[in-house]
């Protein structure tokens, strides 16, 4: 007796749905990010001066880079057995537990347990990753890039704001009775808590499981896969997407030292930290519509373009601080362009049977080059400088460039493909 496929909703309805799934990501981020953007304008300090080695200061980004490649595959895996909720709630929960470890370390002066808490705060990061995914799941091929943007916009308002919460942290920790600067993690666990409920609560039905279910239904019914696997394609997707993420990682988290070192305040190290985070976030939109509009590829190229300005740019002005803050920016922005169509590109070029996987491994792995880039930018500081890291990391951009013919697809899908297209 053969069963009966369940029913499903019809485009409209679904159509609605991936509209409220967006709002309820895009304000998860913004959660998010306030908690990211506080933990990365303090965390290179907090490493330096708990280790007593300035050689140690990218140990931080590198240890929360790192956590988040630990855990992006298993709440990767999480998420395709029991849907995006539970899994985005579980990686805020565990940073949560690594806040209160990154507190104790500075209060105890222990710096492996400093390099334990911020690998917890990694599993944050990777439920923020994972989000840009989730806005996907019920995506079309026309709005795809565009849906995927706008959540990665959404982190803007949290991650400037983030790391000038820094100042209010402290009088908030000095009466609390904190260590120096863990004050600004106060708003890292109220916005993780209110990301957890948020999820928990507003994300229902859980876009993941509608997709699969509709992918399910499709398949059953004999229906044409609307998205092909190809290999080459997904795997230049996630060259591109890491070897941006490489770049952005080991300049940033060097940047708060280099303008500890140049005679710059607190208040100026975070603004320039929070509009780098506004270039990483803010014009996402821009390059989800481009990337809709010219393709995937070309506007990946352009991220490596605006990537090497910005190197340059810190290379050049690595004396000046306003040069600085104007390569950060252009930093921000090439990541932005690239992880945006990188992700679209990624999640196309996935037969949907291997998606939420290679979604899976692409965090890890673009995590993973992340925190190495991390640890070895810290020495490469110490050794040649900022202007010679800046001019390092050309480089990996140089390679992303000459792999692009990778990227290129051979046959686009039907424009109007994707999990709420309804069932023949």
């Amino acid at each position: 007796m053969s069963k009966t496929l369940p029913a499903l909703p019809d485009a409209a309805a679904l159509g609605a749905l991936q509209r409220r799934t967006i709002w309820v990501l895009a304000l998860g981020q913004v959660l998010g990010g306030l908690a990211f953007g506080a933990t990365v304008s303090v965390g290179a300090i907090l490493a330096a001066r708990v280790s007593g080695d300035e050689a140690f200061s990218g140990w931080a980004t590198a240890s929360v880079t790192l956590g988040t490649a630990a855990t992006a595959v298993p709440l990767a895996a999480l998420a395709r057995r029991h849907g995006r909720r539970p899994a985005l709630a579980v990686g805020m929960l565990v940073a949560l537990v690594g806040v209160g470890l990154v507190v104790t370390a500075v209060a105890v002066w222990a710096f492996p347990l400093l390099v334990v808490g911020f690998l917890l705060i990694g599993a944050g990061q990777a439920a923020n990753l994972q989000s840009r995914f989730a806005a996907a799941d019920l995506a079309t091929d026309t709005s795809r890039a565009r849906d995927l943007s706008i959540v990665v916009w959404a982190t803007t308002l949290g991650a400037v704001l983030g790391p000038n919460l820094v100042g209010p942290g402290e009088a908030i920790g000095g009466v609390l009775g904190m260590p120096q600067l863990t004050g600004a993690y106060v708003f890292t666990v109220l916005t993780q808590g209110a990301g957890i409920v948020l999820y928990l609560v507003f994300l229902r039905p859980d876009p993941l499981t509608v997709a699969q279910r509709v992918t399910a239904h499709h398949a059953a019914s004999g229906a044409r896969l609307a998205h092909p696997d190809r290999p080459a394609a997904a795997r230049y997707a996630m060259l591109a997407i890491a070897g941006a993420h490489a770049v952005m990682v080991s300049v940033m988290a060097m940047t708060p030292v280099h303008l500890e070192h140049a005679g710059a305040t607190i208040e100026i190290i975070g603004l320039t930290i929070s509009l780098h985070i506004a270039g990483m976030y803010a014009l996402s939109p821009v390059f989800g519509i481009l990337a809709d509009k010219l393709g995937r590829l070309p506007v990946i190229i352009l991220g490596q373009i605006v990537l090497v300005a910005a190197m340059l740019t810190a290379a050049l002005g690595q004396y000046s601080t306003a040069a600085v803050t104007v390569a950060l920016i252009l930093l921000g922005l090439g990541w932005s362009a690239t992880t945006v169509a990188g992700a679209t590109l990624l999640t196309e070029a996935s037969a949907e049977d291997r998606r939420t996987r290679r979604q899976g491994h692409n965090d890890l792995i673009m995590s993973f080059v992340g925190g190495v880039g991390a640890i070895l930018a810290g020495l490469v500081l110490a050794w040649i400088g900022y202007g010679g890291l800046a001019l390092t990391a050309l480089a990996v951009i140089a390679v992303v460039v000459v792999c692009a013919p990778l990227g290129r697809t051979h046959r686009r899908a039907p424009i109007d493909a994707g999990p709420n297209t309804p069932a023949a």
